[in-house]
């Protein structure tokens, strides 16, 4: 199995523990999220349908506490991976047959699956479906009849984020030619503060990160990041810096953005009170530039959104915010940093390079034909990371 498939069921395993890692919780609490979590249907990376086990989720949650993002990785063999006793798609199969009717014994399961020819007579054991059934039989339950809507009471319990297109700017390559820029923005449940958002050129994924980066740095670590459907939010960058920084990713169901009303509240006050006067100086030739236009923004925001009594809270979403007693949760520069940076996997060649970005890098001839994980930031590509079945080596410069 290469890098990337362990880094994504490694993510996908983060999102699961999320709502107790990223808080503390006695253990009642932790108990019973637990099993609200056991309880509730998910899909696995190949779409399946599944619920994961207690005794599951209690070791992804002791392997990430003692290893972090790396405990939940598959196990690197150096022989061949041991193919399932049992294919996946039989799995699911025989669990659906025991929720549909749970005194189902195994023995009727093994032979609905052999008459319906989905598996080959005599290649299911009893036993070892059995053990598997009996790991499961907990999660047999009825679904939940709604989600409740979460309130929050403390600042970083939770912050919204979106991007909104709503000016264009002289292109910054093509002269005559106008470019549209989009804003990328976090807002703080709680106090509606906004802890960062920047204009830029376009949405992608280092943008985002950008954003989110300089938002941890001014105002801590939230426990969760309540974001949309669309792919740079779905990105395995994203879950892998979220599951380090031990932060909850929640995605909104398609075409069903309820819970993020606070941030969208922030956009169409945004295109009242910021939008015109910022098309009117563009219009006049005073903003020319992206610096421009966040300059100009962010004098807008400290003044005219941060030290502005709330319509919903009736307070200054700055006072809220820094007047609330709840720790911030705080990660140093160099840390953070590293976390922030993109991690891809490359191949190395014979005569020991390989690409990125365009760009080709020399290694050690060591690592000719081995398939190596670099670490960079995507807005500086002077400096490469190069790692190894988790070992460092010499840096890359251009």
């Amino acid at each position: 199995m290469d890098e990337e498939k362990r880094l994504k069921i490694a993510n996908f395993r983060y999102g699961l523990i999320a709502p107790i890692v990223c808080r503390k919780l006695d253990k009642g609490e932790q108990a019973r999220v637990l099993a609200e979590i056991a309880a509730s249907k998910y899909h696995d990376l190949e779409d399946n349908p599944f619920r994961p086990g207690l005794r599951t989720l209690e070791r992804y949650l002791a392997a990430y506490r003692k290893k972090g993002l790396e405990g939940l990785k598959p196990q690197v063999r150096e022989d061949k991976r041991i193919p399932r006793a049992i294919p996946e798609n039989l799995l699911t199969k025989a669990l659906e047959l025991k929720k549909e009717l749970p005194a189902r014994s195994v023995v009727q399961i093994i032979r609905i699956l052999e008459l319906s020819q989905l598996a080959e007579p005599g290649t299911l054991k009893r036993t070892t479906l059995g053990r598997y059934l009996k790991e499961v039989a907990q999660e047999i339950k009825a679904e939940p009849s709604a989600h409740r809507r979460f309130s929050y009471s403390k600042r970083n319990q939770c912050w919204q984020g979106d991007t909104h297109a709503t000016l264009y700017l002289p292109h910054p390559t093509e002269p005559g030619k106008k470019k549209s820029v989009r804003l990328v923005a976090f807002i703080d449940d709680y106090s509606r503060y906004i802890p960062h958002a920047e204009y830029y050129f376009d949405e992608k994924l280092p943008r985002l990160e950008d954003c989110l980066k300089k938002a941890i740095l001014r105002c801590g670590v939230p426990e969760k990041l309540y974001v949309d459907n669309g792919s740079v939010y779905r990105s395995h960058h994203l879950a892998r810096i979220c599951g380090e920084l031990s932060i909850h990713l929640i995605h909104s169901r398609p075409y069903k953005p309820q819970g993020r009303g606070k941030v969208e509240v922030f956009f169409r006050y945004l295109d009242k009170s910021f939008r015109p006067e910022a098309q009117a100086l563009i219009e006049q030739g005073k903003l020319k530039t992206l610096d421009d236009l966040n300059n100009f923004f962010w004098a807008w925001l400290e003044m005219a959104y941060q030290q502005k009594k709330h319509s919903s809270t009736a307070v200054k979403p700055v006072n809220r915010f820094n007047n609330c007693t709840h720790p911030l949760r705080r990660v140093d520069i160099a840390t953070l940093n590293q976390i922030f940076l993109w991690q891809e996997e490359r191949t190395v060649d014979k005569t020991c390079c390989f690409s990125l970005e365009g760009n080709t890098y020399e290694v050690d001839s060591i690592l000719a034909g081995k398939r190596i994980i670099v670490k960079y930031d995507p807005f500086d590509l002077t400096r490469i990371q190069v790692w190894f079945s988790g070992k460092q080596y010499s840096d890359l410069k251009s």
